[in-house]
């Protein structure tokens, strides 16, 4: 599982897992249980780079978001990714 410490939101972590570019699970801790549950549901099954694309520069507050988060999240564990390759 990946850990993703978050920056500017109610939440203060994200974990979540990838197999095959899929996110497989998604786990916010802390946030609006409610609208993190749903980003995390919506999330899971769906290719890496298509949630990129839909979540980035979402904005709610100080200028980021949850679901902003949870892209620069998905960012970050590319670039480590192809770093480890």
């Amino acid at each position: 599982m990946y850990t993703y410490k978050t920056q500017g939101t109610c939440s203060r972590e994200i974990q979540f897992d990838v197999e095959n570019n899929k996110i497989t699970a998604v786990k916010f801790i802390n946030g609006c249980a409610g609208n993190t549950q749903g980003v995390a549901r919506l999330a899971v099954g769906r290719d890496v780079d298509e949630v990129i694309s839909l979540l980035e520069g979402v904005k709610c507050r100080n200028g980021t978001s949850c679901p902003d988060q949870l892209a620069r999240a998905l960012k970050e564990y590319k670039a480590n990714s192809v770093a480890e390759v």
